[in-house]
């Protein structure tokens, strides 16, 4: 069958772009995701979550090359691999980023149309927040945010704590002015405590109209070319290819997936697309560049008494945490575990944040740090904003099965290194301010002989983690900008008819998690497919 639109990827912009093409646009369109349509219902849970976030369920967990600046360590980088994409798994903090941001894409890369000013209305026209009733916010939007529904001792004490070391009270991050310490914003229904991903809420206004096909656990391998036009895709289901066409196919497939399908296809980079036999069809050296992502590194510490979450999800406590939320919806099932954050920065208080410090009231540590138990604690993790390090999406192969080779590049560049330090130093320093200080046993890690920046760039290198927030490998930008791969309207360069609707187009990633900025891409995006 021919449609209007194929979209590869159901993830947070694949859901918004379908919604907005068959609503707004009467389109037919077909979406295709790698993923089930279905999770288990633990899922839904605000606090659900967590129960997956070690396994491959509904995750693809992308393996980084061993890192030499890292002393060989290879980090795992998750995405989603279902329905909804990162709104259905991640942890829903709703983030929009600083107007800076947007407004570097269009001065610094030539990206006009992606001011803060062109893309604030499209927050608010999605966003049905049920706090903040303010010019800055919609409150009738489909997707559901609102403050944490729960908040724990350890998160109470923070927030009280990080006034006297100078960071003032924030009641919304998302007000235009990050800085300061506050709860975080999420994409949760304060009504039925339930996640609201983009799944909940963009495809029910479009569930049922017969212009609208779903494909799940389909695998895309192949994008057609005939000419210079992009005429529709290859994908695997249920053991079969198949081919579906259309007059436009959008890329939401995300950072790893987006460059590799096009590399794939013979669009990117001419020398490493020969050395895998593929013919080029269009020499894109920007394609697979650019990779950045949020990187974080925690100081951790173990308290003298249960302040916050761990163990409640095990045992007589998750039984009765369970039954508390089944019964009123209420308790520890409510929050997200992750309820505030300080936005800081050590080198000027008064400019933009370039640091996000998270309280997580328990002791958090990433997949291959074995050594160390986990216990009743807390975890302040330092994230940098915007890291200067950049790596790179590679292909394994031609074969379009095999995952592709991420270099995540993290800490690559001497000043995140430093930046990152500044911040575990002003992290370790909450540990000594009341009211968190009296409910501290002892510093963790990096341990609190461990003071010199040698001995904090070598906590660095063992400890540091994606904040799951990779963007930047098929970057927009101006028409004599030879690393650009899309136009400011995100359309592939010379190839008609295929456009990027995902964290990929990023030139510069955003000062927050990037779940709720490439919904606002999408729904913008969708605007310059009215007028073609």
């Amino acid at each position: 069958m021919t449609y209007d639109t194929i979209i590869v990827g159901g993830g947070s912009s694949g859901c918004v772009t379908a919604m907005r093409l068959v609503r707004d646009l009467g389109q037919h369109v077909l979406m295709l995701e790698a993923g089930p349509a279905r999770m288990n219902p633990i899922m839904h849970m605000p606090a659900g979550y967590m129960k997956y976030l070690a396994k491959d369920t509904y995750l693809t967990m992308h393996r980084m090359e061993r890192q030499p600046q890292l002393d060989g360590r290879a980090t795992i980088v998750p995405q989603g691999r279902v329905l909804g994409g990162g709104s259905s798994v991640n942890a829903m903090v709703y983030m929009r980023g600083q107007p800076a941001d947007y407004d570097n894409w269009a001065d610094n890369y030539g990206a006009e149309g992606w001011r803060y000013a062109d893309i604030l209305p499209h927050f608010i026209a999605m966003e049905g927040n049920a706090d903040l009733d303010t010019p800055v916010h919609g409150t009738a939007g489909p997707l559901k945010v609102t403050r944490p529904l729960y908040t724990c001792e350890m998160t109470r004490a923070f927030l009280e704590a990080l006034p006297s070391l100078g960071e003032p009270l924030n009641p919304d991050f998302n007000s235009g002015r990050q800085r300061g310490v506050g709860l975080m914003q999420g994409t949760m229904d304060r009504v039925t405590k339930r996640r609201c991903s983009a799944v909940d809420a963009f495809l029910p206004l479009v569930r049922g109209d017969e212009r609208l096909t779903i494909t799940t656990e389909a695998i895309v391998t192949r994008l057609v070319i005939e000419g210079n036009r992009c005429t529709g895709v290859d994908y695997v289901e249920g053991g079969r290819t198949q081919r579906a066409s259309a007059a436009t196919v959008i890329l939401a497939a995300g950072t790893y997936v987006t460059p590799k399908l096009l590399m794939l296809s013979g669009i990117g980079p001419a020398d490493h697309l020969l050395r895998h036999g593929i013919k080029p069809r269009v020499d894109l050296p920007g394609v697979g560049e650019n990779l950045q992502d949020h990187c974080e590194v925690p100081v951790i510490a173990a308290s003298n008494g249960r302040y916050g979450y761990f163990g409640q999800d095990k045992g007589w406590n998750m039984i009765r945490n369970g039954l508390d939320y089944l019964l009123r919806k209420r308790g520890p099932v409510t929050t997200t575990g992750v309820e505030a954050c300080v936005f800081t920065n050590p080198d000027d208080p008064q400019a933009d944040a370039s640091l996000k410090i998270y309280c997580v009231p328990t002791v958090y540590l990433d997949r291959d740090i074995t050594d160390v138990t986990a216990c009743d604690g807390v975890t302040f993790t330092t994230c940098l904003l915007r890291p200067k390090s950049r790596g790179t999406v590679r292909l394994h192969s031609a074969d379009p099965l095999e995952p592709p080779v991420v270099d995540g590049g993290f800490l690559k560049h001497p000043e995140d290194i430093r930046l990152m330090i500044a911040g575990l130093r002003f992290a370790r320093s909450f540990l000594d301010t009341s009211p968190i200080k009296e409910k501290i046993s002892h510093e963790m890690l990096p341990g609190a002989d461990k003071v010199s920046d040698a001995d904090l760039h070598a906590h660095c290198k063992r400890m540091v983690k994606t904040n799951y927030h990779p963007v930047g490998t098929a970057r927009m930008g101006r028409d004599d900008d030879p690393m650009a791969v899309l136009d400011s309207q995100l359309r592939v360069r010379g190839v008609e008819g295929l456009r990027v609707f995902d964290c990929s187009v990023m030139p510069e990633i955003v000062s927050a998690n990037t779940n709720a900025p490439v919904m606002a891409i999408a729904h913008r995006a969708v605007e310059w497919l009215k007028t073609g």
